[in-house]
């Protein structure tokens, strides 16, 4: 059975629409009038057991509402999501104990006692033994490296060695899914690295299923082989994050190491020049056209180096997000992981 399921999940608002003006004001008032927002239109996908899967989309796309209703904390306006054999907004014991929500930079930790003291009021709220609270504890704590971090006050911490105690206090209770909403946000790249290692190592030795949303692409390259795509509220790609990159990136990059100083003008009319630095070069040539400009590259710059590649994950993902025809550009084609 899958961990997650989801089937043509919706949510909708209505909002008061307030017109500029006297006449708009008095009218907002005496006789609202409203609309309908759609945050996420029918959205369909299932993660197995100990999956670990990226959850991408721009701002507004619809990533925290869709997992606030995983945890149950909102309600949806229709469709269906069943998480650990639960309904969530039913809220029930089991499916509380067996989920964990991680936002990042929102705390449970209480600001002026040391995390110790609100990992052990975490223990008592979950019924767990004390002696099997200070096993799991020092467990976790050796895996985020926070053992010597935990008697200080929580106000003291880094915020990387904060984070971590949160962490820590969300997995106390050893869910069995783990619902990750950007849990290195404004974390630093050794920060980043860490909690990365650790997300890695607990879903090995735990078997927890993940479901991320980052806007840190290493994050998602480092830790998910699958990825879902949402774009104004609705599931738009389901499949390999390599598969994503290989279909909506029809370039390549040409880095060069040059010969000789070459203006930047010169060197657009072989492709979109990316970067220019002394002698190093980085273009962006289309693929079909790939072959005939390294050709024409080789002969008219005569460069010390030249190099072809993939373009960076992140700028195609970024690329996606600024794009308005998205939806129908991503278009669903069925799969093995769903549309992709």
């Amino acid at each position: 059975m899958a961990a997650i399921s989801v089937r043509e999940l919706s949510k909708s608002y209505r909002i008061a629409v307030k017109r500029p003006g006297l006449r708009g004001a008095l009218g907002y008032l005496l006789r609202r009038e409203q609309r309908e927002i759609a945050a996420v239109q029918s959205v369909s996908f299932e993660v197995a057991p100990g999956e670990i899967v990226g959850f991408l989309g721009a701002n507004g796309a619809g990533k925290t509402t869709t997992l606030k209703m995983l945890t149950g904390l909102i309600r949806p306006s229709a469709g269906q999501a069943i998480v650990a054999g639960q309904v969530p907004f039913e809220r029930k014991r089991a499916f509380l104990e067996s989920i964990t929500l991680v936002m990042g930079q929102k705390q449970q930790l209480i600001w002026d006692l040391p995390a110790l003291d609100s990992l052990k009021v975490n223990a008592a709220v979950y019924e767990i033994a004390p002696r099997e609270a200070e096993r799991r504890i020092g467990e976790l704590a050796e895996m985020l490296d926070v053992s010597d971090q935990l008697t200080q006050p929580v106000r003291k911490l880094s915020l990387g060695e904060r984070m971590k105690c949160e962490l820590l206090a969300a997995l106390l209770h050893r869910p069995r899914i783990l619902l990750l909403d950007e849990p290195t946000l404004g974390l630093d790249v050794n920060a980043q690295d860490a909690m990365r290692r650790f997300l890695r190592e607990y879903n090995q030795r735990h078997g927890a299923t993940v479901l991320l949303t980052s806007h840190y692409m290493a994050d998602i390259t480092a830790l998910c082989a699958r990825v879902l795509l949402i774009h104004e509220g609705k599931l738009v790609y389901d499949g390999s994050l390599a598969g994503l990159v290989e279909r909506f990136a029809p370039y390549r990059q040409v880095r060069l190491e040059l010969a000789r100083a070459v203006e930047a003008s010169e060197l657009r009319r072989f492709g979109e020049l990316e970067t220019l630095d002394g002698l190093s070069a980085v273009l962006i040539v289309e693929r079909a056209r790939l072959t005939e400009t390294v050709a024409r590259v080789l002969s008219e710059l005569k460069p010390r180096d030249l190099g072809v590649s993939d373009p960076p994950v992140e700028r195609v993902v970024g690329k996606l997000f600024l794009e308005r025809d998205l939806a129908a550009k991503l278009a669903p084609q069925s799969g093995p992981g769903g549309s992709q």
